[in-house]
């Protein structure tokens, strides 16, 4: 273990999760436990942390007792750079402008923003990490770290993506320590190209002010550099690791070979790319059934447009699954496939790996650098992904090769590798 003392800022720690972030942030954090002395803030913790090596505080505990530095005068450095964020909207939406901002601008004169520390606090009495006041959140944990960073003895601050970004910055103003900002997921990844709505801004400024960024992967790096203007020369790019799991297969209740998509069903992951892959198998190879296994804001439409196309009898809709039951349908599944427009990385794609089945992935996804075994088109292109499909479920020898080479990648995806890298990054700030 060295002796660089680490702040790291998350947004959602197991078992408060939402997504695949909190499962990262949690995997780093354990690995980088045994390199540099961590503390890590977040806005709810759930029960008694684990003895991880770390220790771990929820906004929901902190008291206002906490929020007063002795002898030291705290004040918000960063909100004329942000205020115009919404103080209502749902969680990852595209922010609205006009009416929102003008109440922003109407709240911020008549002092709203001088809260006292239990009106502060409150909000982070919460059951929903993200939420209609996402924008409140954001604030209010931007300014509660701040204070309380104060208080506290450490040499970098390290924060999880833009909800935390403008915290990050606080910090770093207020202390002079200096600040990584590690993006694991980007608005434009979400929204596309077109996106310059006020969470692309906040993560912009946040990439701006820090002293190093992390992207997930060198395919988030040049989006970075080319739609956000970030300075090359900060970018350290450190794949995410995925944790060890026990391989097994299950026997399946049906005779078809089964094909798999697992992950939030929005436009980022290609849930309606995956539709039109499956009926172009299908179209060739009737004994195939796909399985969709998620949910998200396209769950009703896509259900639809299945049964539309005909493909009600070979394709299933699961809903949210848990990680037990995630686990049995990798046990089950001959192909995966992952069609996604934008993914930054794609922890799903070595999940798979590491229950031997070979993947199809989208040629824009960070995962595909760290399996380069695995059988790569352009998100668009679905004629080329189900010709991949059809020869690995017809070729038992290249589904042979193309799993087994996935497990070179696999075997240097840990996050004992990526905490290395991590830890260079702050011996460099430090």
């Amino acid at each position: 273990m060295t002796g660089v003392r680490v702040l790291m800022l998350g947004w959602e720690f197991p078992p408060l999760v939402n997504g695949g972030l909190g499962v990262a942030c949690y995997g780093l954090a354990k690995a980088l436990a045994k390199k540099v002395r961590l503390q890590v803030m977040v806005p709810k913790v759930d029960g008694l942390p684990a003895d991880d090596g770390f220790s771990l505080l929820g906004m929901n505990r902190v008291t206002p007792g906490d929020l007063v530095p002795a002898g030291k005068h705290y004040r918000y450095e960063s909100f004329a750079q942000v205020e115009h964020i919404p103080v209502s909207l749902p969680a990852y939406a595209q922010a609205g402008g006009g009416l929102v901002e003008r109440r922003m601008a109407r709240r911020r004169k008549a002092g709203e923003f001088s809260r006292t520390s239990d009106e502060q606090l409150a909000v982070f009495q919460i059951d929903d990490l993200y939420g209609d006041d996402l924008g409140l959140k954001v604030l209010e944990f931007s300014k509660v770290v701040a204070m309380l960073a104060m208080q506290r003895d450490f040499d970098v601050v390290h924060a999880h993506d833009w909800m935390t970004f403008l915290a990050g910055v606080e910090v770093k103003r207020a202390t002079h320590k200096p600040f990584v900002a590690h993006l694991h997921s980007s608005q434009y990844d979400r929204v596309g190209p077109e996106a310059r709505d006020w969470i692309y801004e906040l993560e912009r400024y946040g990439m701006e002010e820090a002293d190093r960024v992390i992207p997930v992967s060198r395919y988030t790096g040049r989006i970075l550099v080319e739609h956000y203007g970030i300075d090359v020369n900060k970018l350290r790019p450190v794949h995410n690791g995925v944790d060890p799991v026990i391989r097994y297969r299950s026997r399946k209740k049906f005779p078809e070979k089964l094909v798999l998509f697992l992950g939030r069903l929005t436009s980022q992951k290609g849930p309606e790319f995956f539709l039109d892959i499956a009926a172009r198998v299908l179209d060739r190879k009737p004994n195939v059934r796909f399985v969709m296994a998620g949910t998200g804001d396209r769950f009703m439409e896509l259900i639809e447009s299945g049964a539309y196309r005909g493909l009600g009898g070979r394709f299933h809709f699961t809903g949210f699954l848990g990680k037990e039951r995630v686990h049995e349908l990798l046990s089950m599944a001959d192909v995966y496939c992952m069609p996604s427009v934008s993914e930054p990385f794609g922890l799903s794609a070595l999940e798979a790996a590491q229950f031997g089945i070979p993947a199809v992935l989208s040629k824009q996804s960070g995962v595909s650098e760290v399996l380069p075994g695995a059988l790569k088109a352009d998100f668009w292109d679905t004629e080329l992904m189900a010709r991949h499909i059809v020869d690995l479920l017809d070729d038992g020898s290249l589904r042979a090769r193309v799993a087994g080479r996935s497990q070179a990648g696999l075997a240097a995806a840990t996050w004992a590798a990526a905490a290395v890298k991590v830890a260079a990054v702050y011996e460099e700030l430090t």
